[in-house]
């Protein structure tokens, strides 16, 4: 449960650390691949054995690293961008919504039976991230307060998937540190690479308060994953189990941080697409 507890709090630290951005004005893109090489010194900090490239490149989950190191960057990215739009309560419902899609997955290739309960919650997670996105003071959505959370919804479904697959499938448990390390590394690669791009045109400059902000993210984003491997191992509880209370616990500590430490004020509407996010996980999970 400790695992549990440690992820949850990091996981909710990189929300609040996302709207700090826009305080502080730090440039997100900078900052988050800044946070990525950050994460990928703490994982190979962290393992245990010794680091051969050689070994790693003929495990079997080196190609999945290198995949979702791509796809961590894009999500991480509008998930900073849902933050600063949207606000931390709507990013981390959107982000934690994503339950439901290993639900389906599990439904779609393994044959698994839903049950009336979890379709029911599937349905809620979608009515949830629909009413927690509306704004307040208009009738009229905006396409990007709708748009971000839905992207951030599937695309955090996607990496949950990938992380159950890897750590079910693949993943001896002294390996952790460093398949969360190598994700981390390519995802670092992966940013680089786009500001390589991004520099042809426009030389980047380096700017000392992007990677102040990059280095206090890396450290909570890799922790982030880290416990939550931890936790899926253990043998006490279900995936299931460990992914509800993960899930619940960081809609509801990251809302009462945006609401204690950002003043976010949340519309009635978006007060019942919240309860409606913890309904729905409860339903989908548990029954």
């Amino acid at each position: 449960m400790l695992n549990l507890a440690l992820s949850v709090l990091c996981s909710s630290l990189i929300f609040v650390i996302f709207k700090l951005f826009s305080t502080y004005k730090i440039q997100t893109l900078y900052a988050i691949i800044t946070n990525y090489v950050v994460a990928f010194l703490v994982g190979l900090v962290l393992y245990d054995g010794d680091v051969n490239f050689n070994e790693i490149v003929n495990k079997s989950w080196f190609l999945g690293t290198l995949a979702l190191g791509v796809f961590f960057i894009i999500v991480f990215n509008l998930m900073a961008r849902a933050s600063q739009v949207a606000g931390v309560a709507v990013a981390s419902v959107a982000t934690k919504m994503s339950l439901v899609m290993p639900v389906v997955f599990g439904v779609m290739f393994y044959k698994e039976a839903l049950s009336v309960f979890q379709i029911i919650g599937i349905l809620l997670a979608l009515a949830a991230v629909y009413f927690a996105s509306m704004k307040e003071k208009s009738i009229v959505l905006s396409k990007k307060a709708l748009l971000l959370p839905l992207l951030v919804f599937l695309g955090s479904g996607i990496i949950d998937i990938c992380m159950k697959y890897f750590q079910e499938n693949h993943l001896d448990p002294e390996e952790v540190a460093i398949f969360s390390s190598m994700v981390f590394g390519f995802a670092a690669l992966t940013g680089f690479v786009f500001i390589g791009i991004k520099a042809m045109k426009n030389p980047a400059k380096v700017n000392f308060r992007n990677i102040a902000g990059g280095i206090v993210l890396g450290v909570p984003n890799y922790f982030s994953i880290f416990f939550l491997i931890r936790a899926l191992q253990n043998k006490g509880f279900d995936s299931a189990a460990i992914f509800t209370l993960n899930n619940v616990a960081i809609v509801m500590l990251s809302t009462l941080l945006g609401i204690i430490i950002f003043k976010e004020k949340l519309s009635l509407k978006n007060c019942g697409g919240i309860v409606l996010a913890i309904v729905s996980i409860m339903l989908v999970a548990l029954f």
